[in-house]
């Protein structure tokens, strides 16, 4: 079954939402406490990311999937775009504006990055801008396309963008889509599809207007492409940095039965995830002997009966909610389950499960690492304990 990031758009969007949803603690927990979401932007047109500024401005920056960044500011969504991108996008389904990455030095250089499938093709692309004088709006004629990643079917686009702790940019790249990774996408080192990827955006080198970080695990190697940084993808659907461990944190969603989330240890590239050969940490093609033990299994998983489209999270790393500190939440966009796991014994379990009835998009993190859900259907909420 498809959703997003394996879904047909054709959703309305809520005409009336609370300002206040509390749901109840699924896995008990002898201090278990309620998952409060405090509304702070609806009226968005099928949101699919949230960020921050490191300019201390406190701003949060939203996209939607249709083509614009929206402002949050002062706990209200400024009326104004901040970037229009919607004539150059490619939509819906699994295409559109799917992310955006400020650049570390955004405060000095006013630079930032997105990812969006483009009209009429919908192949990927990265571009950077750069930020108006004004401070709310971006130049649109500071855009600067980075990369172009064709792409043979409409979806399984990936499309999250994020600036490791090593000042690098890293891209994620699903499968090329269809089902199944028709074309072995995943394995095949030749392709940028199926892979996640980084590229030094501070220079240029060989024609290029990037540059390839002299680390990456594929440099030099025949047959292989410099930029990708890890493979045996099939949709990275939202991965995140830990913002105290460096530790890369990697959500993969599924073919048929098992939504999975990985533990990538801070600088580990060059490793395989598996797809498609495997699905999470069952065979896929082949249906057995799948795994000669190079390939890296999931910290976490589940199967269709709880969801079908895993949404990606955070570590969290605020200090708003103490009880969750450390843990590490994620959801589902088919069932609006959203769980915290928890490491014990050197190995991660869900230990609290939530329902929220939302169409999970996103995850969003803002400056003092306090955690949001988007809601594709139009809202943005902020995670409290109650």
């Amino acid at each position: 079954m498809d959703s997003f990031p394996h879904i047909s758009c054709k959703l309305s969007k809520l005409k009336t939402m609370p300002k206040l949803i509390f749901v109840l603690l699924l896995l008990g927990l002898a201090q278990a406490q309620n998952l409060g979401f405090r509304l702070v932007a609806s009226d968005l047109e099928r949101p699919t990311f949230l960020t921050y500024a490191p300019d201390g401005s406190d701003r949060l920056f939203v996209t939607e999937q249709t083509g614009k960044v929206r402002v949050i500011q002062g706990g209200r969504l400024r009326p104004e775009a901040f970037l229009d991108l919607s004539n150059r996008i490619a939509c819906c389904g699994e295409r559109g504006l799917l992310s955006l990455a400020f650049h570390p030095d955004f405060k000095n250089n006013g630079f930032f990055f997105v990812n969006y499938t483009r009209s009429p093709d919908g192949a990927t692309v990265i571009a950077r801008y750069k930020v108006a004088a004004e401070g709310n709006r971006a130049d649109p004629a500071s855009a600067r396309v980075l990369l172009v990643i064709e792409q043979p079917f409409a979806n399984h686009n990936g499309g999250q963008l994020a600036f490791g702790p090593d000042g690098y940019l890293y891209i994620g790249m699903g499968d090329g889509g269809s089902g199944g990774d028709p074309l072995n996408h995943g394995q095949n080192l030749n392709s940028l599809l199926g892979k996640i990827l980084r590229i030094d955006v501070n220079k240029e080198e060989n024609g290029r207007p990037y540059a390839i970080p002299p680390g990456n695990p594929f440099v030099g190697r025949q047959g292989a492409r410099p930029e990708i940084w890890s493979y045996g993808w099939r949709n990275p659907w939202r991965f995140s940095f830990d913002r105290e461990t460096g530790d890369m944190w990697i959500a993969d969603v599924g073919q048929n039965q098992w939504e999975e989330v990985n533990l990538e240890p801070r600088g580990r590239g060059g490793l395989n995830y598996g797809w498609r050969l495997m699905e999470g940490s069952a065979c896929y093609n082949p249906s057995s002997n799948c795994n000669s033990g190079n390939l890296v299994l999931p910290v976490l998983e589940y199967d269709h009966s709880q969801g079908c489209s895993i949404t990606g999270g955070y570590r969290y790393r605020g200090r708003a909610m103490a009880s969750l500190r450390g843990g590490y939440i994620y959801g589902d966009y088919c069932s609006g389950r959203i769980w915290v796991a928890t490491e014990q014994g050197g190995r991660w379990a869900a230990r609290r499960s939530f329902e929220t009835g939302y169409s999970i998009s996103s995850f969003g993190e803002d400056a003092e690492g306090e955690l949001y859900v988007l809601d594709h259907r139009g809202a943005v909420y902020r995670l409290e304990l109650r």
